[in-house]
């Protein structure tokens, strides 16, 4: 029972820290209400389970074999949040004409997790601290996934929860436009640590 609390609280604290998927569900909440962005709640959820279990498979261990096929994704997921920074600040108010009409989706939600660094430390993470080699490491490893898919849904809900609250201050074009660009920025800032580390391993 204590491995179990071990991994609800591991859950919880790195699911409702800040990060890439709660910046863009809060963002959401925020410009398109809770209803619109489910999907790409669920899609968030969805992916990093499977993503905690593919890894837990082998899929990490790729990145020994082939250790620039984490450089490339890094470079590929640095690049895909920053266009996502983009088309938050272009967000508007939907009556008045937006750039981005809609919230990402549940593929996108999902796919979105294979590019997240925050994704695959935590990942990694877990999956090196609470499992052992032996016969219940598959077990484990099931066990942790879907602590986390159920963890995961009240976690990054709670972002979206907020940015629907904020959604009722937000009610002027100046404020909504302000409120997006400092979501950008946030997730802009949130891979700077990556782009440190790319350039490091590019010099």
């Amino acid at each position: 029972m204590d491995y179990l609390y071990a991994v609800v609280l591991f859950a919880i604290s790195s699911s409702v820290t800040p990060g890439p998927n709660n910046i863009m569900v809060m963002s959401a909440g925020a410009n398109f209400g809770v209803r619109r962005s489910l999907p790409l709640l669920a899609g968030i959820c969805v992916g990093f389970t499977i993503m905690l279990l593919l890894v837990g498979l082998g899929f990490g261990q790729l990145f020994t074999l082939f250790p620039d096929l984490h450089l490339i994704i890094k470079c590929v997921g640095t690049l895909y949040l920053l266009y996502l920074a983009w088309l938050i600040a272009r967000s508007t108010d939907e009556v008045a004409g937006t750039t981005q009409d809609k919230p990402l989706g549940f593929l996108k939600g999902a796919l979105f997790q294979w590019v997240n660094a925050k994704a695959w430390v935590v990942a990694t993470g877990a999956i090196a601290a609470f499992t052992s080699a032996g016969a219940g490491f598959y077990q484990q490893n099931l066990t942790i996934a879907l602590t986390f898919f159920i963890v995961s849904f009240p976690s990054v809900g709670v972002w979206l929860l907020f940015g629907t609250l904020l959604k009722r201050w937000l009610t002027s074009p100046r404020a909504r436009r302000n409120f997006n660009h400092t979501m950008a920025a946030l997730l802009a800032l949130s891979v700077l640590p990556v782009i440190h580390e790319i350039w490091g391993l590019l010099s």
